[in-house]
């Protein structure tokens, strides 16, 4: 005679509690890393400044 066995319950899986302070950092969007006005930009601006007013005052009569 058979043995009636009830249906196991489903396992539901449950996600794992989310850390609050975390939670905003995934919702954030990359933007721009540089602004055109920041150290860099200037650094290079000046350095290409410098690079012509060389060239033009030291011209290259190399063959």
């Amino acid at each position: 005679m058979p043995q009636y066995t009830s249906p196991r319950p489903m396992r539901i899986k449950l996600a794992k509690p989310r850390n609050p302070l975390v939670a905003p950092a995934n919702k954030r969007q990359a933007g721009r890393h540089q602004s055109p006005n920041d150290a860099h930009a200037q650094r290079q601006q000046a350095r290409l400044e410098l690079r012509s007013l060389l060239r033009d005052r030291y011209p290259d009569e190399s063959p």
